[in-house]
């Protein structure tokens, strides 16, 4: 009886070396989060050819920069291409990874819904990035939005509207047919050319997909010219679209004959512009997103923060950031235009 009540105290003794030690190796690796593992933070993008979605990764990496890179492990990771249910392999590998937090930008409205809620039980918050999910926002905590979906259809078809004078046909070259934030936008761009009699004379002959690839995308547009001779101009709401446009136009030397805009990013449409292949088109500020998306993780992990609707938290330069009513956070209010009186300044930065 002795022997066994030694034995015991002994296993007893190295049961609690060990979790001291497991405990000290865990407290060890950050100061983070009240002295525990350091945050997960997972970004998963639509696919992971699109340029414009490195743009929001630079963000990602200079709030962490700032924030203290002792304190978070990022992990930017997609799919190839931009399916409706691509990502979900991604999202659950974030889940078995026992990430903090999770953002992405969904490929459709609904088919992650299943997956966002699976994540969501296991203790990981849900973020969409650069859109939102709309009919499926209670899956999700919050929505990281680069600036207000409302005003990009209506401010493209303006763009349009006076690159072509306010007449003749023109075509959109959108990425995937599900694409919840390509879709709003088109949306707008209808919206508006039906409510302005300023865009009374123009005409929209079709929407083509280019499914957010430059090879579909170029192989559309060559469709486009060859389908619509008398076309007057592209809209391309899609970064990975609008160069993959413009190189037909420009290497077809159709320069100032069929006009293009749409939203880009100036590191890929510099030349384009300097050359009047496209005269103007529009984006806001993608780093924001990833610069906001860290500030919001930091608030909710070290400061006790909810993301609920009208609260508010600090995001580092972009100043107090509230959460609108619908659950959408706002990087920039309003959209920038880019064209040769400003491309050289924005195209080395994103």
């Amino acid at each position: 009886m002795k022997q066994m009540r030694k034995l015991a105290l002994i296993a007893l003794c190295l049961t609690m070396a060990m979790a001291f030690l497991a405990c000290q190796r865990r407290g060890g690796e950050t100061e983070s989060a009240g002295g525990g593992e350091k945050l997960k933070i997972y970004f998963i993008p639509k696919d992971s050819v699109n340029p414009y979605f490195y743009a929001i990764d630079v963000g990602f990496k200079e709030a962490i920069a700032e924030l203290g890179e002792e304190n978070f492990e990022y992990i930017y990771t997609g799919p190839a291409t931009a399916g409706p249910t691509d990502q979900i392999e991604y999202i659950e590998a974030a889940v078995q990874n026992k990430a903090f937090a999770v953002f992405v930008s969904a490929n459709h409205d609904s088919a992650l819904n299943r997956t966002f809620d699976d994540a969501r039980a296991a203790g990981v918050n849900v973020f969409i990035m650069n859109q939102d999910i709309p009919g499926s926002e209670d899956h999700r905590d919050a929505a990281i939005m680069p600036a207000s979906f409302a005003n990009v259809g209506p401010l493209l078809i303006e763009l349009m509207g006076q690159q072509i004078d306010y007449s003749g046909d023109f075509a959109i070259l959108s990425a995937t047919t599900d694409a919840p934030d390509q879709n709003a936008w088109i949306d707008g761009i209808k919206q508006a050319l039906a409510a302005d009699s300023k865009y009374a004379n123009m005409n929209l002959v079709t929407v083509v997909y280019g499914d957010d690839q430059p090879e579909k995308s170029t192989t559309e547009m060559e469709a486009l010219l060859t389908k619509y001779p008398d076309l007057k101009g592209v809209i391309a709401p899609t970064a990975a679209g609008i160069p993959a446009c413009a190189k037909v136009l420009q290497t077809r030397r159709l320069t100032g004959q069929v006009k293009l805009t749409g939203l880009g990013l100036p590191s890929t449409m510099q030349e384009f512009v300097k050359d009047g292949t496209c005269e103007s088109f529009a984006l806001w500020n993608p780093p924001y997103e990833g610069y906001l998306a860290v500030y919001l993780v930091d608030a909710i992990a070290n400061k006790g923060y909810k993301p609920v609707p009208g609260s508010s938290f600090e995001a580092g330069k972009l100043g107090t950031i509230t959460i609108e009513s619908n659950g959408q956070i706002l990087t920039l209010k309003d959209l920038m235009v880019y064209d040769a009186s400003n491309i050289d300044e924005y195209a080395p930065l994103f």
